[in-house]
């Protein structure tokens, strides 16, 4: 692949990751080769294990791979933010580590924040989620609350397989959970939201390292912030410069 300018950045967040690399970046570039100039950006969360060797060693072979690294692991939120913040696409793409994210569903991902004007953010809504029941009962009853208060219109926001404009990202006031409350904060700033069904699947290797933080009773304060983030906004003055 060139390392010419990318115009899509994919972001992925891990830790303690290695079985899964190598697969998930061979799905990655099968769902993207020939479609877009791209990168791919592994921003290594303070792994202990051999995620930074298998990194290094693919890199060697494809020069639209990068590795950010952590030197302790910050957590999910910081890992993307790390990723979005070093990408050079203008619009950026995640996914989680652990394979249960497909990248097949990427191209709807991406083209839906292309095509659509005002679309600021594309979500993953997860489907036949591969889960225990009481992790999928958490999880519904916690985006039913935040649904309710947040008013976001969004069944699933932990689903890790989003596309956003970089720009857009950015805006974004940062705190530990951001990316599960995203839909939110970017209708906030007056973008619309696409929505893309994906297939969930069992992670190919290895146990979770994140994603709990999408239950009501860990990210109870977050919600709270968020609902004062949207109650405080106002209204975004339109700027025009004045000429001599």
């Amino acid at each position: 692949m060139s390392s010419s300018q990318p115009s899509v950045s994919i972001v992925v967040p891990v830790r303690n990751e290695a079985g899964n690399i190598a697969p998930l970046i061979e799905e990655i570039t099968a769902a993207l080769d020939d479609r877009w100039a791209y990168e791919i950006i592994y921003v290594n969360d303070g792994s202990t294990d051999a995620t930074g060797e298998r990194l290094a060693g693919i890199m060697a072979q494809r020069d639209n791979l990068r590795q950010l690294r952590h030197t302790k692991s910050a957590g999910q939120s910081a890992a993307v933010r790390s990723g979005v913040r070093a990408a050079r696409g203008t619009i950026v793409a995640t996914l989680d580590g652990d394979g249960q994210n497909n990248p097949a569903f990427l191209p709807d991902l991406i083209a839906a924040v292309e095509k659509g004007a005002n679309v600021g953010l594309a979500a993953g809504q997860r489907v036949g989620r591969k889960d225990t029941g009481f992790k999928k009962f958490q999880s519904r009853v916690a985006n039913k609350v935040r649904n309710a208060i947040l008013k976001d219109g969004t069944r699933d926001t932990g689903c890790g397989l989003k596309a956003f404009r970089r720009e857009v990202f950015l805006m974004m006031p940062y705190f530990d959970g951001l990316h599960r409350f995203l839909p939110a904060l970017v209708r906030r700033e007056g973008y619309d939201i696409a929505y893309v069904d994906v297939i969930d699947r069992p992670r190919h290797s290895g146990v979770s390292n994140y994603g709990f933080f999408d239950r009501l009773w860990i990210g109870i304060m977050d919600l709270a912030g968020v609902w004062w983030l949207i109650r405080r906004k106002k209204p975004t003055p339109e700027v025009t410069e004045v000429k001599p």
